[in-house]
């Protein structure tokens, strides 16, 4: 027996190593565009005006948002593995040609057609994640995965730098390449797990099983949880190197490169701390992992606003690592409070439904802040105001009650190929 726990736990972790470069990726060749602006702007003349480079970041949010409940209906019915595969080749294949384009609309479609393929692959691979990993360890096996996309965040700042010195088309042709690379290790390595291993019980704070139904009021509110705090994370990941060159009068270099590695660095650690907090808190109390979600949250409010109205660079950039701390310790627990009212049947669907309203949230305000700046207002005060939805999705986190440790599965699903 302990052999085989001692291989499970292998298996469980080697699959977090896996997926973390794809998450990387994931983000890496999305958050490129919003760094190497200033070069595909000289180049495409259309994205001169903010409210039509607003337009071709929101595409893909939109387009990402209708298609990740799809996504996550599709990942609870088939084999995850092969999805995640598929979803790698195809948006690596579209960042390899949106090396190669020469207009406003080609560049728009590939957007459009990137928010497809990726959408397929976070529900995916959280709810592998989270099926390989139980209680003890599942934010934290969480964190560590999305520090893969913090990373990615982190390193579409070096794609300004690369973009200002070399060529944005070189950017996107070399991130391009490695992706579809790296889906042939995931074909040869990744493992999926058979969906009847799964726990098939859920536990309640005392320890004693229960059943695995939806609950429904708990999945309503941790929906408004994940909505709210997206609008300005949208805003930060997009708009924040605009932000810095505007307030500051910084370079598209030094702004990516300041914006990206701040913000991704800061929520990298976030993510770790917030996950391993999450689970010791949880080893005492049913709510330890709303709890680190809602603090996480709180640390916002006042970084938001500092962003916005700082009066000096290293104050903008002491906010910015604040807002990345705290928007990592609410990231890493999504999923893992989404276990507590999803059994796994529904996990990948319940994400795909977050990821639909969440980015659905940021897509809205995304070109509402470039139309806003093409009339005056600047990006400093529509990061300030941001903070009201983000103090108002604490709130609502502390409010959250989940009742189980983990939602368990009453089914019997057969297992899978």
């Amino acid at each position: 027996m302990n052999d085989t726990l001692k291989r499970t736990s292998t298996t469980a972790w080697a699959t977090v190593a896996l997926l973390w470069p794809v998450a990387l990726l994931n983000y890496l060749d999305r958050q490129m565009l919003a760094t190497m602006g200033l070069s595909i702007k000289a180049d495409i003349a259309e994205l001169q005006s903010a409210e039509c480079y607003g337009q071709l970041m929101a595409v893909f949010m939109w387009v990402y948002a209708f298609c990740s409940p799809l996504g996550g209906v599709i990942a609870d019915r088939l084999n995850r593995k092969w999805l995640i595969v598929a979803s790698l080749g195809v948006w690596s294949g579209v960042t390899l040609l949106m090396g190669q384009v020469h207009g406003f609309h080609q560049l728009y479609w590939l957007r459009a057609i990137m928010g497809v393929s990726e959408a397929f692959y976070i529900p995916a691979g959280l709810a592998l994640i989270a099926d390989y990993h139980r209680g003890p360890t599942r934010s934290l096996a969480v964190g560590v995965h999305m520090s893969g996309i913090y990373m990615g965040q982190a390193l579409g700042g070096v794609g300004g730098w690369v973009a200002q010195d070399i060529s944005w088309r070189t950017a996107f042709a070399g991130c391009g390449a490695v992706g579809i690379a790296y889906a042939f290790v995931l074909m040869l390595f990744l493992r999926e797990k058979p969906r009847d291993a799964a726990e098939p019980t859920g536990t309640t704070a005392s320890g004693a099983p229960t059943g695995g139904g939806v609950r429904w009021l708990g999945f309503l509110i941790l929906l408004l949880c994940f909505s709210l705090p997206s609008m300005p994370g949208w805003a930060v990941k997009n708009w924040l190197p605009t932000l810095l060159q505007d307030r500051f009068l910084l370079d598209q270099k030094t702004s990516g490169l300041w914006a990206t590695m701040i913000y991704a660095g800061a929520a990298f650690c976030g993510v770790l701390i917030g996950g391993r907090l999450s689970d010791l808190w949880t080893r005492r109390h049913v709510r330890g992992r709303t709890w680190a979600s809602g603090t996480g949250l709180l640390l916002t409010v006042p970084a938001l606003i500092g962003m916005g109205l700082a009066p000096s660079f290293p104050l903008a950039l002491a906010a910015t690592a604040l807002y990345g701390l705290g928007f990592g310790m609410f990231d890493a627990n999504n999923m893992p409070i989404l276990c507590q009212v999803m059994p796994p049947r529904f996990r990948a669907t319940g994400y795909g439904v977050l990821n639909f309203a969440g980015i659905g949230a940021g897509a809205f305000l995304t070109p509402l802040l470039g139309r806003l700046k093409d009339h005056g207002v600047p990006l400093a005060t529509g990061f300030a105001v941001c903070a009201a939805p983000a103090l108002l999705a604490a709130l609502l986190m502390f409010w959250v009650r989940p009742t189980v440790r983990d939602q368990g599965n009453t089914d019997n699903t057969p297992k899978e190929n």
